[in-house]
C-alpha cells in the first residue's frame, strides 16, 4: 500500500491518468489557483500520503500549507473545521475510511451544522477526504465503506467518484464549495484504470451521470460498483440483455431526478453498492423509487451489495462478501425475466 507514484509511461500517458493522479492533480491545480486551500493528515507532507495521493505537494507549496498530523483523527477534522472558520479551504486527508470515526462528531456535530447554528454567519469550506473500500485484502480496519453514516447527515455533501474524470472534476468542486464535502475514493479504482481528464474541469455535486445506456434494466450505483456494472452490462450484452448504467457520483444530495429518468426508460432496477446491504444507500434508492416511482416498474427493485458482517483478511473469503460482476450478472438475469 505504501507504493509510490511512478510516472506513467508514454503508453500509459496516452490512456490517460489514473484516479489517484486525478486526485494529486487537483489539489495540486487547486492550491496552484488559490493560495487559501491547505492539506493536512497523517503522513500526507514528506511521505506523500500512505497511496502517495498526496506525493510532491509538500516540496512545491511548503510545509505550512501541506501539514503532517500527529495520529488524532479527531484533531485532524477539528483543525480543519476551525481553519474553515478562519477563511482557509482545507483538505483534511484520513489515511484509510475505517479511521474517520474518531473525527466523527467534529464533522457530523460541528462541520455539518454550523452554517444551521450561525444562521450563515459561519460556513465550513473543508473536504473531508479517505480512500475506502474492499477486495484488497485489508481486513476489518482497511477495508470497510462508511459512506452511509456521513448521508444520514444534513448540511454534509457526500460524493464517491468511480472515474479519473469525476475524480479530478469533482474534488475540484469539492474545494471551492463553501460547506463541508465528504469525499471517498475507492483504493481498488487507484491505479485500475485510466481516462483522459479534461484541463481544469469542474463537475457539479448533486448532478448523477449516465454511464451508459441501456432498455432493459437499470443498475444504479457509484464508485467501484460501476466497473462491476459495466464488465456486467458486456456479458449481458452477449445474452440479448441490454443494460443502463446509472453512477450517481454525489450520495447526499441524491440525483433524484436522473434515478426517476432510467426508472421510466427501462422499467426496472438493479442498485449495486459495496457497502452493507442492511441501511445502506441502496435501500435510501429504492425507497425513492417504491414512493415515487412505483407505477414505473415492471419487477421489483432488486439490490446487490455486502454482506452484513466485518470483512476478513483472507481473500476468498471476503470475495465471497462483497459484489462482483458474476453477482451482478446472475441477479439482473433474475430481474430481466419478470
Amino acid at each position: 500500500m505504501n507504493e509510490t507514484q511512478a510516472a506513467p509511461t508514454r503508453a500509459e500517458a496516452a490512456q490517460g491518468i489514473t484516479l489517484l493522479q486525478a486526485v494529486n492533480e487537483a489539489i495540486h491545480e487547486e492550491m496552484e489557483r488559490d493560495g487559501r486551500v491547505v492539506v493536512l493528515g497523517q503522513d500526507v507532507g514528506k511521505k506523500g500520503g500512505v497511496f502517495k495521493a498526496t506525493v510532491g505537494l509538500q516540496d512545491d507549496f511548503g510545509a505550512l500549507r501541506v501539514l503532517d498530523t500527529p495520529i488524532a483523527e479527531d484533531v485532524i477534522a477539528g483543525a480543519a473545521i476551525g481553519a474553515a472558520m478562519m477563511g482557509l479551504r482545507p483538505i483534511a486527508e484520513f489515511q484509510f475510511a475505517d479511521y474517520i470515526f474518531p473525527g466523527l462528531d467534529q464533522i457530523v456535530s460541528q462541520a455539518a451544522t454550523i452554517r444551521w447554528r450561525s444562521v450563515g454567519g459561519f460556513g465550513v469550506p473543508a473536504v473531508f477526504r479517505a480512500p475506502f473500500g474492499a477486495g484488497v485484502r485489508g481486513g476489518v480496519y482497511h477495508s470497510q465503506s462508511v459512506e452511509a453514516y456521513f448521508c444520514h447527515t444534513p448540511g454534509l455533501k457526500v460524493v464517491v467518484p468511480a472515474t479519473p474524470r469525476d475524480a479530478k472534476g469533482l474534488l475540484k468542486s469539492a474545494i471551492r464549495d463553501d460547506d463541508p464535502v465528504v469525499f471517498f475514493e475507492h483504493k481498488k479504482s487507484y491505479r485500475r484504470y485510466r481516462e483522459v481528464v479534461p484541463p481544469d474541469e469542474l463537475i457539479p455535486i448533486g448532478v448523477a451521470r449516465l454511464d451508459r445506456p441501456g432498455r432493459d434494466l437499470s443498475i444504479v450505483t457509484y464508485g467501484v460498483g460501476v466497473h462491476h456494472a459495466r464488465e456486467a452490462a458486456d456479458v449481458l450484452a452477449g445474452e440479448g440483455i441490454s443494460v443502463e448504467i446509472l453512477d450517481l457520483r454525489t450520495l447526499a444530495p441524491l440525483d433524484k431526478e436522473a434515478i426517476a429518468k432510467t426508472v421510466v426508460n427501462t422499467r426496472k432496477v438493479l442498485v449495486l453498492h459495496e457497502a452493507n446491504k442492511t441501511m445502506g444507500i441502496g435501500a435510501e434508492v429504492a425507497a425513492f423509487i417504491a414512493e415515487e416511482l412505483f407505477m414505473e416498474l415492471d419487477g421489483p427493485i432488486v439490490r446487490v451489495a455486502g454482506d452484513d458482517c466485518h470483512l476478513p483478511y483472507n481473500g476468498p473469503e471476503e470475495e465471497a462478501i462483497i459484489p462482483n460482476p458474476s453477482k451482478v450478472v446472475e441477479a439482473a438475469r433474475r430481474l430481466a425475466a419478470f
